[in-house]
């Protein structure tokens, strides 16, 4: 049994580590006892003590190792969710850029053939017979003062066109600028983008096995739970119980400040439905069981508003809060159920737990929040 539980906690290790996430410190090593190390440690209250400390240990690094791995895939699909929104700017801002592009290409091309024309008309002036009455008044007479206004015509109809030709050149330079900037931005978002999908799969399959490793250590922990009920001449259910508000407690210890809502999104695994109505009117059905009255929901729709638009896939760049109450660290709403990744109704439950322990009521959160920007 020892064996199993080290070989299951060290996958969950390797996933981790493949991922780029932290591993707890606390997996180092991964046993529990066996029935014959229950009966032997009867013998002695010090040894029954000793498994009875191993056996919560294993069922917490197990726990620890799940949570590090949808912390982490948490913040995997956050930075996808960035690279993809990248990207579609990448890709809006090349379209621009290609059909500024075209414009340039286009105004150049015009300003050519317009150089082209001029050049041409003054070759044809340039002979003997200065034909410039092409663009004059052809009533005014030959004379001196004609000719050198014939002369003046020709010398600026010559730097008009040597402008029109740097013009059409200063425009072909500015498209084939445009352009290379296009390709430069949509291939560098694009690169982007591929990494951070590659780093969310990756985090999604550190998540799957930690989760798999945890179900699993979870059917032995049946096992575990009546060892130590035996162990302690208690019952298995009263352990279970014990164990799980000893988490909540740690849990609430834990709760750090998010320093302001959300400002991204973190699609989970398998998607979740953002719902803000549906979610404030679940919340709305179960303020009574907390002995709080209709007042208090108006509260608690301007905290979540606040914190997150009530969506449950709303996530702090910053400070890694997650979901409708802003969970930090996220994986800490496990305690409420194993889908709290991507069901707002679960969030909702631990979120309205935590500020009853915390603040006694939605409108003591709120309190906290005008004064504090968190809660």
């Amino acid at each position: 049994m020892r064996v199993r539980s080290r070989v299951a906690v060290a996958l969950v290790v390797a996933a981790l580590l493949a991922a780029g996430g932290a591993v707890p410190a606390a997996v180092a090593d991964p046993s529990y006892p066996s029935w014959g190390d229950v009966q032997a440690a009867k013998a002695s209250q010090a040894a029954t003590q000793a498994e009875v400390t191993k056996i919560n240990s294993v069922l917490g690094q197990l726990q620890q190792a799940a949570n590090a791995a949808a912390d982490l895939a948490i913040r995997r699909a956050a930075q996808y969710a960035q690279a993809e929104a990248d990207l579609a700017a990448a890709t809006e801002k090349a379209a621009l850029l290609a059909r500024n592009a075209g414009a340039a290409t286009a105004a150049a091309r015009s300003l050519k053939t317009e150089s082209g024309a001029l050049t041409e008309q003054l070759s044809r002036t340039s002979g003997a017979d200065l034909t410039v009455h092409l663009f004059l008044d052809g009533s005014r007479s030959a004379g001196a003062p004609d000719l050198l206004y014939q002369l003046g015509a020709m010398a600026s109809l010559t730097a008009r066109a040597g402008d029109l030709f740097a013009k059409a050149t200063q425009q072909q330079n500015l498209a084939a600028s445009l352009s290379a900037d296009a390709k430069s931005a949509e291939s560098a978002r694009t690169s982007l983008a591929l990494q951070a999908q590659k780093a969310l799969a990756a985090a999604q399959a550190a998540q799957r096995a930690a989760n798999g490793a945890l179900a699993t250590e979870r059917t032995r922990a049946t096992v575990m739970y009546a060892q130590l009920a035996s162990l302690k001449r208690t019952t298995a259910k009263v352990e279970q119980k014990y164990a799980e508000g000893v988490a909540a407690a740690a849990a609430l210890a834990q709760q750090a400040a998010s320093q302001g809502g959300a400002n991204g999104f973190a699609p989970p695994l398998g998607g979740v439905v953002v719902d803000p109505a549906g979610a404030q009117a679940y919340a709305q059905s179960v303020l009574p069981s907390y002995g709080w009255g209709g007042d208090q929901m108006s509260c608690l729709v301007r905290l979540w508003n606040q914190e997150s638009g009530w969506r449950a896939d709303a996530y702090n760049t910053s400070s890694g809060a997650y979901g409708i109450p802003q969970s930090l660290p996220a994986s800490k709403m496990a305690t409420a159920g194993p889908d709290w990744q991507s069901n707002a109704r679960t969030q909702i439950n631990w979120g309205l737990s935590y500020i009853s322990r915390a603040y006694g009521s939605p409108c003591g959160a709120w309190n906290h929040e005008v004064g504090y920007n968190w809660y």
